[in-house]
């Protein structure tokens, strides 16, 4: 069993930064891989973000590339989202989510075993 838990969400200005956290438990956080998505109210959970086990291959929805890094610190078993230029249209719930198995599809949120509760981020105009 996987336990994980985000922070770092809140209110912030359009143009403004977030960056959120990830704590894992449970297991070794370094044998899986990890991902972000969100979900805004009346839409579906999308992909934003995903990095291997390694921390070595990274992928970005489009919407948001350039603006936002996902990292993760296997020592800390914490994995990041740093969210700079950030407009209303990234107002959402954000999830981190653990694949163990690797399917190859880190864009699909089904193939995620495990899932933190949310965190939410809101951009005024």
């Amino acid at each position: 069993q996987v336990q994980l838990v985000e922070s770092g969400g809140g209110l912030v200005q359009a143009g403004g930064s977030l960056r959120l956290s990830c704590v894992a438990s449970g297991h070794t956080f370094s044998t899986y891989h990890m991902g972000w998505f969100r979900q805004a109210p009346g839409k579906e959970r999308e992909f934003v973000a995903a990095t291997r086990r390694s921390g070595g291959n990274i992928y970005y929805a489009d919407s948001v590339k350039g603006r936002f890094t996902i990292s993760r610190d296997n020592a800390k078993n914490t994995v990041y989202l740093q969210m700079n230029s950030l407009t209303p249209e990234d107002t959402a719930v954000y999830y981190c989510a653990a694949d163990l198995k690797y399917s190859g599809r880190y864009y699909f949120r089904y193939d995620y075993d495990y899932w933190g509760q949310g965190t939410q981020v809101t951009v005024s105009s």
